[in-house]
């Protein structure tokens, strides 16, 4: 289905009948990935006495509970309350939800005993445009991301000052094939998400950080609409189903 829409100032056409899904799936599975050094989610019947809420045990319906850790267990969507002492909701944070997003793929840099996205990388990616929304993917791209342990592996990050030129560039949305824009042990320091969101300077409360995503090879670099799709929880952060559609 053709549709031509207008969107940040721009006409644009996309087939909606054609969405290129670059969430991770969260299950109950020794193959969900996992990060922060927690284990994986757990989805299991309800148990109300002698009743079980499940189909096979003899009850009318499947009623489950869902345990889970939005930063740690798959594709999730966080706001700058985050990283603040006063409370803000992701949920508060995004009114719309299609945005024109750049896809661009960065090669990590070896500095010291680190790998990083450096803002020269950022920037020569991204060859002078301006969209609301950056999806990053890194190299190497393999479908081990969908799966991958990554506590205490020292996963690449992105350099502070790449995310300050996001932010000024205008930057709104950051999406990210890595558990955290930033270092896994850096002493608290998230710098990273602090440029982005600009704290404590001038806290950008609409901006959003989206980790945890997996873009797929065949989906090239360039321009697309985002749909960034993110469940109503009043949290720092919700699971999140960020969707591209390649502009025709």
């Amino acid at each position: 289905m053709l549709a031509t829409i207008n969107i940040n100032n721009s006409r644009v056409t996309v087939d909606f009948l054609k969405p290129l899904d670059i969430s991770i799936v969260m299950s109950d599975s020794a193959q969900n990935p996992l990060a922060w050094y927690i284990e994986k989610p757990v989805i299991s019947p309800v148990q109300l006495g002698d009743w079980t809420g499940k189909v096979s045990k003899g009850a009318a319906v499947n009623f489950n509970n869902i345990s889970f850790n939005p930063h740690a267990h798959g594709t999730h969507t966080e706001c700058l309350g985050h990283i603040t002492e006063t409370f803000h909701s992701v949920n508060d944070a995004l009114k719309n939800f299609f945005f024109m997003a750049e896809v661009i793929t960065i090669s990590p840099e070896l500095i010291g005993q680190d790998y990083v996205l450096t803002v020269a990388s950022v920037a020569q990616k991204l060859e002078g445009k301006t969209p609301k929304a950056v999806v990053i993917r890194t190299l190497p791209n393999t479908i081990s991301k969908t799966t991958k342990k990554y506590s205490n592996t020292n996963w690449p990050y992105l350099d502070h000052k790449a995310a300050e030129f996001l932010r000024d560039l205008g930057v709104q949305h950051l999406l990210i094939d890595l558990p955290s824009v930033d270092k896994e042990k850096d002493g608290g320091n998230l710098l990273a998400h602090k440029a982005f969101w600009n704290i404590p300077k001038a806290p950008r409360a609409t901006a959003t950080i989206t980790e945890f995503i997996y873009v797929k090879d065949t989906i090239k670099d360039g321009s697309y609409l985002l749909n960034l799709q993110v469940a109503p929880f009043e949290n720092d952060a919700a699971p999140s189903r960020p969707v591209l559609y390649k502009l025709v």
